[in-house]
């Protein structure tokens, strides 16, 4: 990693919403956003995620295509479907809460239907609240790409939380002046990284390519440069898989956003998963579930997901893992299967798009 750019060592853009904006109800909060009233946070910097619709029950999110999501594979990994999910779901829920109140996510669950890559062009999700009460709320997502085609769906519960009114000043309702900055965002900047080609995968096992980038012999992906992936323990069936904390990866509440903690988690299951692979062997996630601790503050250092496989047969898998803070904390733990299709490679990325202007 120590060749190329390290996004958590900038500054960080972005911003969180003023205090005042408490006293608004969660659907006039997200009104707000979807106006530029109230500054989006950093994680939508890093990615480009931004809010574009928000209704009784309903918020939809849009995330552009960049080539800087791609996994080795040169598509993109379940975990970007958690990415890009995570904040429609919460948001739909936050629709339905009443001033003064807050969420945070308990479980996030999907099923993967077709793979996605930059040739999608952008990646919407779109939240729907299916019911709530005073202290829970149930939600679902569709994902979809730039055609309309449905990538996942899936569901989260939230936490809801009342909290004691204060004074404030009112909230003023005018757009946040966007600042400028010498270099684009980063979702926005040439991918840095390598996808493996095509006879790379027919030529290396899964073992070998985790050793590889352990000991940086193998450059790593483009979303491992991005989020400043390392790999720390490649072992047969169990890998630890660090990323850099930083405020970069910040929801509002300046809070680690949940969809980073969840493509971790998911990442490291499926090198985890890779490792017992033989060379030219596809795989792919076929649902992840991830349940959430406790909050994870962006302290300095690195957030680990610690994965292994629990079951492996020919062409079925499942996996288990668990994230710890940077302080050692556990703040989430994931599940995942995964489909097994041996002595079968990963198609080229140029397939994907033919299919996709099809």
């Amino acid at each position: 990693m120590n060749d190329y750019p390290k996004v958590w060592e900038e500054p960080v853009r972005g911003g969180y919403p003023d205090p005042s904006a408490l006293a608004l109800s969660g659907l006039d909060r997200m009104r707000a956003m979807v106006k530029g009233q109230i500054p989006n946070p950093p994680i939508s910097h890093l990615i480009g995620m931004r809010p574009v619709e928000a209704g009784v029950g309903t918020c939809t999110f849009l995330t552009p295509a960049s080539e800087c999501l791609q996994a080795g594979t040169g598509h993109y990994a379940g975990g970007v479907g958690a990415l890009v999910s995570d904040a429609a779901l919460g948001c739909a829920v936050l629709t339905g809460v009443p001033p003064w109140s807050v969420i945070s996510t308990s479980q996030l669950s999907l099923s993967f239907l077709r793979p996605a890559g930059p040739w999608s062009g952008r990646l919407s999700a779109r939240g729907k609240l299916v019911h709530t009460t005073s202290t829970v709320g149930l939600s679902e997502v569709h994902v979809e790409d730039g055609e309309g085609r449905l990538i996942a769906h899936g569901s989260s519960r939230c936490f809801i939380q009342r909290l004691k009114p204060f004074e404030t000043e009112p909230f003023v309702a005018k757009e946040v002046v966007a600042l400028s900055y010498d270099t684009p965002d980063p979702y926005l900047r040439p991918a840095h990284g390598k996808s493996i080609p095509s006879h790379g995968w027919a030529e290396t096992s899964g073992l070998e390519w985790a050793r590889a980038l352990k000991n940086d012999k193998a450059a790593p992906t483009p979303i491992g440069v991005l989020l400043g992936y390392e790999m720390l323990e490649p072992n047969e069936g169990a890998v630890t898989l660090a990323m850099q904390t930083s405020e970069w990866l910040c929801n509002p509440a300046r809070m680690v956003y949940g969809g980073a903690l969840a493509n971790i988690a998911h990442d490291a299951m499926a090198m985890s998963l890779h490792t017992l692979l033989p060379k030219g062997t596809t795989y792919a996630t076929l649902d992840l579930t991830v349940n959430f601790v406790r909050p994870a503050p962006p302290d300095p250092g690195q957030t680990t997901a610690s994965a292994r496989v629990v079951h492996k047969g020919r062409t079925f898998a499942v996996t288990n893992a668990e994230v710890k803070s940077p302080k050692g904390k556990t703040v989430a733990t994931a599940s995942a299967s995964w489909m097994i299709l041996e002595g079968r490679p990963f198609p080229d990325q140029r397939d994907y798009a033919r299919e996709f202007v099809a």
